[in-house]
């Protein structure tokens, strides 16, 4: 049996205004997005457009000025908000058993400005610890601990872990020393209100 031999690939598209700005709805309409993830995918096409052509024309600059503006023109337009984008993330981030901290840095690690994100960061402590708790179940620690007998060296473990995770050490001891009864109990209770 005779192979065909492979195609080459087809060179990228060049990076003219029309179809960066197509590029950006394509991706905003699959992804909830920032600004700057945005203007990553749009320079990563770039990028390739460049790799693939060698960019004797000198383009590329105008490409990423293009970019930037098609961008602008999009979070003007309320395609792109990061204030929105940070609120929703963080909610579901929480509602999964990250910390405060750790969402904080997923949310920088984004592109999200620090004042937004420390504006979508919720500042309950309820709320920390019953992330903590749901921290807690998906690792089997604590209350959720299913082997093991309760020891000092487990619990110095189980307060790494928790610490690792970007929680604080008193919530950590909390969420640690519930009953299992109180633990799910306050996960129902902070599934409820958001």
């Amino acid at each position: 049996m005779a192979f065909k031999p492979r195609k080459p690939p087809r060179p990228p598209a060049e990076p003219t205004e029309a179809a960066l700005r197509d590029a950006a709805v394509t991706y905003l309409s699959r992804y909830g997005a920032t600004q700057a993830s945005v203007v990553r995918v749009l320079d990563g096409r770039i990028a390739r457009w460049v790799r693939a052509t060698g960019d004797a024309d000198g383009k590329a600059p105008a490409a990423k000025a293009a970019a930037r503006a098609i961008v602008a023109s999009l979070a003007a337009t309320g395609a792109v908000d990061d204030t929105a984008f940070a609120a929703s993330r963080a909610r579901s981030l929480q509602r999964a058993g990250k910390s405060g901290r750790a969402i904080g840095a997923h949310l920088a690690a984004k592109g999200v400005a620090a004042e937004v994100a420390h504006d979508a960061l919720p500042e309950n402590a309820d709320h920390e610890l019953a992330a903590a708790v749901i921290h807690a179940r998906k690792r089997r620690l604590g209350p959720f601990r299913t082997k093991g007998v309760d020891s000092p060296e487990l619990r110095r473990r189980e307060l790494g872990n928790m610490a690792r995770a970007g929680f604080a050490h008193g919530v950590a001891r909390q969420a640690l020393g519930l009953s299992a009864d109180e633990a799910e109990a306050l996960i129902v209770q902070f599934r409820a209100e958001l």
